[in-house]
């Protein structure tokens, strides 16, 4: 039975859906450095703890790097903690975010992403948050402003739960949806902190129970603590999911790891994240009515990547384009998702065709004539009953 919660809807942007998700699981510090486009993130909480909306600890920094080592030093003391960056300041932060998860403190943090300098640029693609997919942290990707507060919210139940104990980034597109308003329903806030109880489920810094955290780690040792780390994220999986029913059941909005739309008849697939999956729904169905069996697969969790649940929608569809908006230079045969993708049905004896495109780099912009390109151009491989071997750029000046 679903819990009927009584919401007040708001215009908000994304950034803006974030500070309120954060303000409402009752932090007790923040640390961040400014960067475009998450700034207002911040900005907001700091307008929240100045009125008194919110009793936390705001720690200003000189940097990215020393936003995460704060709220290390706070998440490691018992406190609920976050930050939030973009671009450059997550590569600023990447030494730190191996820390933050070796020592197994849930940290929540947002990522506005943002395209990486050189040249510079302030737009939106995922090459600041695929570099860091090698970091141990949980990762989601968001669409929309509403998924994205309530993301937040999910992120700190399964960040805490004592079979987890790992730090979450929730990443959203930078400009495309963080400086986008859309209505948000804002539920109860005693509801949410109802939802997500302050309890301390992790090692922390105590005089009266000393312990040693982040110590020098010896080849006898080292091995066993990153195992440590795998097998969190096997335990990861099932949380994430069981926090995702448990949230549906409390608020009434249903998630997944990943969201089918349109695939059970699908003879191509496309799959992809962040808010372009919107203009590749719109597109399914006009190609529909063309008479095209086009379906999407939206990838919402990243880390730990949801094999079992690509593999149950993917598997009988003849031919999938992974639309990737990253590129991993210098990769044999495609960029970051795709490449995952493709070690999902590797040892699978029905699999589909896989072809890879690579759109938005630097926010280029995508339309749905990009997207039915695609779509007649995985048409063609099908009938062809082959691929090209490398990645698709759509849109680029060559």
């Amino acid at each position: 039975m679903v819990k009927l919660i009584k919401a007040q809807r708001k215009a908000l942007s994304t950034n803006y859906a974030v500070a309120y998700a954060v303000k409402m699981v009752d932090v007790d510090v923040i640390a961040a450095y400014p960067i475009t486009p998450q700034t207002h993130v911040v900005e907001k909480l700091a307008e929240f703890i100045a009125n008194g909306e919110l009793e936390a600890e705001m720690i200003h920094v000189e940097s990215e790097h020393s936003a995460l080592s704060a709220v290390i030093g706070a998440a490691a003391a018992g406190a609920r903690t976050f930050t939030a960056t973009s671009a450059q300041g997550l590569e600023l932060m990447h030494e730190i975010t191996h820390i933050a998860s070796g020592m197994r403190l849930p940290i929540v943090m947002s990522i506005a992403t943002r395209a990486l300098s050189a040249p510079i640029s302030i737009w939106c693609d995922y090459s600041d948050i695929m570099n860091a997919r090698d970091t141990s942290w949980i990762i989601y990707f968001t669409s929309r402003a509403q998924e994205t507060f309530d993301t937040i919210i999910q992120a700190y139940k399964v960040a805490e739960n004592e079979k987890v104990l790992l730090p979450v980034m929730v990443a959203y597109d930078g400009f495309i949806t963080s400086h986008t308003y859309e209505p948000v329903d804002l539920p109860d806030e005693e509801e949410v902190r109802k939802f997500v109880p302050k309890k301390v489920t992790w090692y922390t810094l105590d005089t009266e129970k000393p312990v040693t955290m982040g110590p020098v780690g010896t080849p006898d040792w080292y091995y066993e603590f990153k195992y440590q780390q795998v097998i969190a994220f096997e335990n990861a999986l099932p949380v994430i999911k069981q926090v995702n029913d448990e949230f549906a059941k409390w608020f009434g909005r249903k998630y997944d790891v990943v969201e089918p739309y349109m695939i059970d008849d699908a003879e191509i697939a496309l799959v992809s994240y962040g808010s372009v999956v919107g203009t590749i729904r719109e597109t399914i169905d006009e190609l529909r009515k063309e008479g095209i069996k086009a379906g999407l697969l939206n990838l919402r969790l990243y880390r730990p990547f949801p094999v079992e649940d690509i593999k149950k929608y993917l598997s009988k569809v003849p031919i999938v384009g992974v639309l990737d908006r990253a590129i991993s230079y210098g990769a044999p045969y495609g960029g970051p998702a795709y490449t995952d993708i493709a070690s999902v049905f590797y040892h699978e004896a029905d699999r589909p065709l896989l072809a890879n495109f690579i759109i938005g780099i630097g926010q280029r912009t995508v339309l749905p004539d990009d997207i039915k390109f695609i779509t007649k151009k995985l048409k063609e491989f099908l009938d062809k009953k082959q691929v090209p071997p490398k990645p698709i750029f759509i849109g680029v000046r060559e």
